[in-house]
């Protein structure tokens, strides 16, 4: 099976009530805004496509495990998740709700991909140097919701950075206006 797009986003929180208080997200309940992410994500990404989840998926994993699967079975796509703070549990393992869905790969803290001819750098957490970085890598992270601003060629590209807009986006779009150097 081939991908017809690769898309990149991070910190969806599906479930995690309290978020929308502590990181202010504009909707009135998390189910409007978990309906929100996924009408927003199936309007761009299509069956065969492929996303690249830089973690914290979900929340609530024990509690709301059936509720977790239904969302993520909705969810065009193949996924593949690096795995946030909040996708483990207290001993740090995967949590097992998330290990027991359909991921395209099998999910890692970090993960190395090529996309538009350049090397791809992701984790949920920002780093200051990462792997082929003085060769023209890029980086994608989440976890910091906008309060961490990216060094060189790299970016947080969370659900709730203003060019996101709870959207899975291309790396085209996430890295627009980022100078690259001369590959020729």
């Amino acid at each position: 099976m081939t991908f017809v797009k690769k898309f990149y986003v991070s910190d969806t929180h599906l479930g995690h009530e309290r978020l929308l208080s502590m990181q202010p997200r504009p909707f009135s309940s998390i189910e409007e805004h978990d309906e929100h992410i996924i009408k927003q994500w199936n309007s761009v990404v299509g069956d065969d496509d492929i996303v690249y989840h830089l973690g914290d998926f979900a929340f609530s994993l024990k509690q709301n495990a059936d509720r977790v699967r239904e969302l993520f079975g909705r969810l065009n796509g193949r996924k593949v998740l690096i795995i946030g703070n909040h996708d483990v549990t207290k001993k740090g393992d995967l949590h097992p709700t998330l290990a027991s869905l359909d991921w395209a790969a099998r999910p890692e803290h970090a993960m190395r991909t090529r996309d538009d001819g350049h090397d791809l750098w992701m984790s949920h957490y920002a780093a200051r140097s990462w792997p082929s970085q003085h060769y023209g890598a890029v980086h994608f992270y989440g976890h910091s919701h906008g309060k961490l601003p990216g060094v060189g060629r790299s970016r947080d590209v969370g659900v709730d950075m203003p060019d996101v807009l709870f959207q899975p986006r291309t790396f085209a779009e996430l890295t627009a206006g980022m100078e690259f150097p001369d590959t020729k």
